[in-house]
């Protein structure tokens, strides 16, 4: 499948699909209803203006939807077929650009081609080119090759729509390598100017890090593609060799900078944890329908422990630093799901359903806040009945050798599997507590903080406080 796009003056985009050797007397084209990264129906096909279909001769053929996001066309024995539409370039209802979304104007584009690029139903697996009508002088950074300075190539439409880029004349690059794994931070409208080299060491730092923890790297090279915003702004998503990053300017002193490191941490981790280690639901992705999954916990759960974690670990954060972060992740799910109704494989389960909205009190948890803190609960239980011999790493690395370097999808069954395997326990009372459970766990994790010289308590307004004395455990739980 071959793509052309070209941007309009408000912020939409015309489209071209070009697909070869047609054959039959019908061809469905689909448009994803959803994202990698996003676990909610997104429908994007609500964004499209107008869709029309010619053949090689350029003469129209009939088409028409047969669901919201799917067109069938009456081949009429052409030997190839165009379809021609309109997009427009932000979230139709609340119209804002974020990592997950679609934006141009006559600065740079932001583009994830899953918004935008419809497939051919059985053709997925076959190569694709995306040629964007841009400027001479302007750069493309994304984690796809290029062919000349304005056309991408995908090994298949997978790697396509898993691959957002910046097209700008005004992105600014840094580069450093760790690992012999070539890295680029791309910055579209830092404010002011920026410390590069001071960049590229802490990322450095917090890429070896992780790199360290698995072993390995899967992909040969990656990407930070990040876009600045005049309003304040946090958002990340995942790829398989990148990351797109929309945040907003911060007025506490550094803010924006810390901001930057937390989010790239979190995302890079995700390299191994969701794009390799992935859910046997995810695998491969159904774009036109619901993907239900238990395991988000594991995805996003441990993805966000890990993600502060590793810059502790690194020394670009310092213990006020973490534990600033920490506490953050702990108020929001002490003071606002501890009673929740679902569990963490239920809230899981309905990410679909109402997992990116603040939803009705008491009814679900965050698979990121409490599956974080169970990840720490998890973490501190390992190392504290194996005298930091056995960790949370460890299960970690199992899962990256099991299921992630062969890619193959695990189950909830094979994490619980690999957790005992670490643990020379079946661990029954964690998952029975801490993931299909309610319980609220404000003593389970206080008994394991504990351990480390910390612990959680609640000031007269009901608010989270995290307390801290010296501990000898706590430089090695950093240092592993």
């Amino acid at each position: 499948m071959h793509y052309t796009l070209t941007a309009l003056a408000d912020s939409s985009f015309d489209v071209t699909c070009r697909v070869e050797d047609v054959a039959g007397d019908t061809l469905d084209l689909q448009l994803p209803a959803w994202r990698p990264g996003r676990y909610e129906l997104q429908h994007f096909a609500k964004n499209i203006r107008a869709f029309g279909v010619v053949d090689q001769e350029g003469k129209p053929l009939p088409v028409r939807k047969v669901t919201k996001d799917r067109w069938r066309v009456q081949t009429a024995g052409a030997t190839a077929i165009e379809a021609r539409y309109n997009y427009f370039g932000l979230l139709a209802g609340d119209h804002k650009l974020d990592a997950g979304s679609s934006y141009a104007d006559e600065r740079f584009w932001s583009v994830n081609p899953v918004n935008l690029c419809v497939y051919a139903e059985g053709r997925l697996h076959e190569p694709c080119t995306l040629v964007l009508t841009i400027p001479d002088r302007w750069q493309v950074a994304c984690g796809l090759p290029t062919n000349g300075h304005n056309t991408l190539t995908a090994s298949d439409y997978y790697a396509l729509v898993d691959s957002p880029f910046i097209a700008s004349g005004s992105v600014w690059a840094v580069h450093y390598d760790v690992a012999g794994v070539p890295m680029t931070i791309w910055i579209q409208n830092w404010p002011g100017a920026f410390n590069a080299a001071r960049m590229a060491h802490d990322f450095a730092r917090f890429t070896e890090a992780q790199i360290r923890l698995f072993g390995e790297f899967p992909p040969a090279d990656y990407h930070f593609l990040t876009v600045v915003l005049p309003v304040a702004y946090y958002h990340g998503v995942e790829h398989r060799n990148s990351t797109l990053l929309i945040l907003g300017p911060d007025t506490e002193g550094e803010g924006l900078y810390v901001d930057l490191l937390g989010v790239a941490s979190h995302e890079l981790f995700h390299t191994w944890n969701i794009c390799r280690i992935r859910p046997a639901e995810l695998l491969p992705y159904d774009f036109t329908r619901e993907n239900y999954f238990t395991t988000c916990f594991v995805a996003e759960g441990i993805t966000t422990y890990y993600g502060d974690l590793m810059l502790r670990r690194a020394g670009v954060f310092d213990d006020e630093a973490y534990l600033k972060e920490l506490l953050v992740v702990l108020k929001r799910h002490f003071e606002q799901a501890n009673h929740a109704a679902l569990s963490l494989t239920e809230s899981s389960y309905d990410l679909w359903l109402d997992g990116y909205v603040k939803g009705v009190p008491d009814r679900k948890v965050s698979v990121y806040h409490k599956g974080a803190i169970v990840s720490l609960i998890l973490d501190l239980h390992l190392r504290r009945q194996t005298a930091h011999a056995r960790s949370l790493d460890d299960v970690m690395r199992q899962l990256w050798v099991q299921f992630g370097k062969p890619f193959i999808g695990y189950a909830y069954a094979d994490y619980r599997a690999v957790v005992a395997d670490v643990a020379g326990d079946p661990l029954d009372w964690y998952f029975d507590t801490c993931i299909t459970g309610t319980t609220p766990l404000d003593d389970l994790l206080n008994d394991h903080l504990a351990f480390v010289g910390l612990r959680m308590t609640y000031d007269e307004a009901g608010l989270v406080l995290l307390e801290r004395e010296e501990s000898a455990e706590w430089a090695t739980w950093m240092s592993a």
